[in-house]
């Protein structure tokens, strides 16, 4: 299906309506009214079929098209090339709204699925993988073998052979035959490497049975492709996402047919989504080589994240575009671009709002993936009673991008409740989504409101989900309300939990966050602190602060990401962390956390060090260090650098002193020795200095 793209700012592209042969119950003149066009929508019955003379004539045109019907999409993305007709788009009505016990009531629903498929997020970047055919068959016995034979003709095939033992040797030979066992393995479409130990060849006499020579350990080889029929654990944690990796259990021939009809199509050059963005200058990960933050490389479940000195690097070769490094990144550092925050609030908003406008009431926003959800959906309106007239469908490509600042301006707009339809075949990603909906839950919490506004659900049961949609309570949503979603993740949050406090029932000025929440301040104990500042050169975010006037260390709070990386740094330990969220403009300002009176300079009076700490060394020294015996000696440590420094030549003991240089001889001085010399009877030299 080709869904050529409006083009971004389209306004209002030429809408295209069908009830599907009268299965929707659709009024033009109440539609267009809602969408707010002028006239009456005219609603065609079998627009794919008997009326689509009227898909061509709109092709005619200049204005872009929006088709409300994706069943078709196929036949009309067809009809529009032939004719080089302008880009049409496509959204669907019937499943998500129209096909529905109450579809008599769905039309503000309608209207706002409509409105947001209007909305053209900015598109993300491209990277390249080149794939020249060249395919492992990795497997046991005759199946393995049989595959590779079958491939032949299309890749260039190497057959690597787990156990071959019922394995007949071909009569010809179609590919080059090994056994071995991958020890480990790495990389990515066009570029996949592996290590093979018991690696051998097969000897061209085989005759009953496969026989090899020459085994050894510690093989490497590259390979575009792989086929991976063991039966075994899989190579790849994350095999379902790792392009070029095919994964099939022994005793599925289907699955196994499908597998090698799209292997067969991997040669040439392909482009890949950018999933993601980095920005490693408000990465807190590491300092100095201290790790603080590791949240994405804890939760990416493809290994797409290392690593890198201070910072992280992402593969986006590897990175299978789940989101879950960019919902838990506490500063924004990584942020998801398919889309990007912008697009995804600007299109919960045009929804939630066009529903608002269009009469809509109780908005309950379920947040799927346009795979398994969509599908899923799809289910319940075929097989069921479809989604209630209140539910706002929203398709991502990964739900798994949604962090607390999504779900809390998703709120801000108007919805009730904010459901995430989670994939439950990829468990392992769900920690991440989980751990954002009961960050946002327990601050709601926290303000008062009863029960939980955000959940996830991981149902693969249609008439489950609807009975999870059904039993949602009913609550007041709040009065939707905008702001610039502008600035990183944090500036965006904190903009939504404004709101939200504004509306609170039970207002908090400062409320308890559970451990691990990006929010919160760091306590020092001041009484084992020498304000030596290490936490204030290895704060990622700068909310430590120092003083260059007096040895002091502030503290902004809502710059705090609670990466613990001052905690980490500091050599007292005397740092710990409180995680909490402040809504006052306190929060905004800095505070002291700790600060002296400096030390000033005995000799100068020049301000410098902190009085504590010089004290404190003076204590220790005087009298019971070989170099600190006397009251001059003690002296030096009470003055600042520069100080020292001459009162240590002045004392004759500087150690840069070059010595004072030999006096020159004369020729007086030549000739008085020798005059001393004849009166003494000694040597001239002797009276040389």
């Amino acid at each position: 299906m080709i869904d050529k793209p409006l083009g971004r700012g389209a306004d209002k592209p030429r809408l295209l309506v069908c009830n599907c042969e009268r299965t929707m119950d659709l009024d033009g003149e109440k539609l267009a009214k809602a969408l707010g066009r002028d006239g009456k929508l005219v609603v065609h019955h079998q627009l794919c079929r008997a009326e689509i003379d009227s898909f061509e004539k709109a092709l005619q045109g200049d204005e872009p098209l929006l088709v409300a019907c994706t069943q078709e999409a196929p036949l009309f993305s067809e009809l529009a090339e032939d004719q080089d007709g302008p880009p049409v788009a496509f959204t669907n009505i019937r499943e998500r709204a129209g096909w529905c016990d109450a579809n008599a009531d769905a039309l503000p629903k309608i209207a706002a699925l409509l409105t947001e498929a209007q909305y053209r997020s900015v598109p993300t970047g491209l990277t390249a993988l080149a794939s020249d055919g060249t395919c492992l068959v990795y497997g046991k016995g005759q199946q393995a073998l049989d595959a590779a034979i079958q491939l032949a003709g299309r890749l260039s095939v190497t057959l690597l052979l787990a156990d071959p033992s019922d394995a007949t040797p071909p009569n010809v030979a179609h590919v080059p035959i090994y056994k071995g066992r991958i020890n480990r393995a790495s990389g990515v479409l066009g570029g996949f490497e592996i290590v093979v130990d018991d690696y051998a060849p097969a000897i061209p006499s085989s005759r009953a049975e496969l026989e090899f020579v020459m085994a050894r350990d510690g093989v490497r080889s590259e390979c575009d492709l792989v086929l991976d029929l063991s039966g075994e654990a899989p190579l790849f944690a994350d095999h379902p996402r790792r392009d070029g990796y095919y994964k099939v259990e022994p005793g599925h021939p289907a699955a196994l047919a499908e597998a090698m009809f799209e292997m067969t199509d991997m040669v040439g050059q392909f482009e890949k989504p950018i999933y993601v963005t980095y920005d490693a200058d408000i990465c807190a990960h590491g300092r100095n080589g201290k790790v603080g933050c590791s949240k994405c490389l804890d939760n990416c479940p493809t290994g797409a994240i290392q690593p890198d000195g201070d910072a992280v690097v992402i593969d986006m070769g590897i990175c299978g575009g789940c989101g879950n490094c960019s919902a838990v990144c506490p500063t924004g550092a990584v942020s998801y671009a398919y889309p990007a925050r912008t697009d995804l609030i600007g299109r919960g908003r045009v929804l939630l709002g066009a529903y608002a406008s269009a009469g809509g009431k109780d908005p309950v926003l379920l947040i799927h993936d346009e795979h398994q959800g969509a599908e899923l959906i799809a289910a319940l309106a075929r097989f069921s009673s479809g989604l209630p007239v209140n539910v706002l469908p929203l398709a991502l490509y990964s739900v798994m991008q949604l962090g607390h600042d999504a779900l809390a301006t998703m709120l801000t707009a108007g919805a009730c409740h904010v459901v995430v339809l989670a994939p439950p075949n990829h468990p392992e990603e769900l920690p991440a989504l989980e751990g954002e909906v009961a960050l946002t839950n327990s601050i709601l919490a926290e303000l008062g409101f009863a029960g939980a506004r955000c959940q996830v659900l991981t149902e693969r049961d249609p008439d489950i989900v609807k009975e999870a949609l059904d039993a949602l309570q009913p609550v007041t949503a709040l009065v939707p309300s905008t702001f610039a979603i502008s600035g990183a993740k944090r500036e965006v949050a904190r903009a939504a939990l404004a709101k939200i406090h504004a509306a609170a029932p039970e207002p908090k000025e400062l409320i308890l966050l559970p451990d691990g929440a990006p929010y919160g301040r760091i306590r020092i104990d001041v009484a084992g602190c020498t304000l030596c500042l290490a936490c204030v050169g290895c704060c990622p975010a700068n909310a430590l602060a120092d003083d260059p006037e007096r040895p002091r260390v502030s503290f902004t709070e809502a710059a705090c990401v609670q990466c613990g990386l001052c905690r980490t740094m500091c050599p007292e330990n005397v740092i710990t962390l409180e995680p909490r969220y402040d809504f006052t403009p306190a929060a905004l300002t800095p505070a002291v956390l700790n600060e002296e009176a400096p030390f000033e300079c005995v000799r100068c009076g020049k301000p410098f060090g902190v009085r504590s700490t010089i004290e404190r060394v003076v204590a220790q020294l005087q009298g019971k260090h070989s170099m600190f015996q006397n009251a001059d000696q003690v002296q030096l440590i009470k003055m600042c650098d520069e100080c020292r420094i001459v009162a240590t030549s002045e004392a004759g003991g500087d150690p840069m002193a070059l010595g004072t240089p030999p006096r020159v001889r004369t020729t007086e001085d030549y000739l008085e020795a020798e005059a001393k010399a004849r009166a003494t009877g000694k040597k001239p030299e002797d009276f040389l200095d």
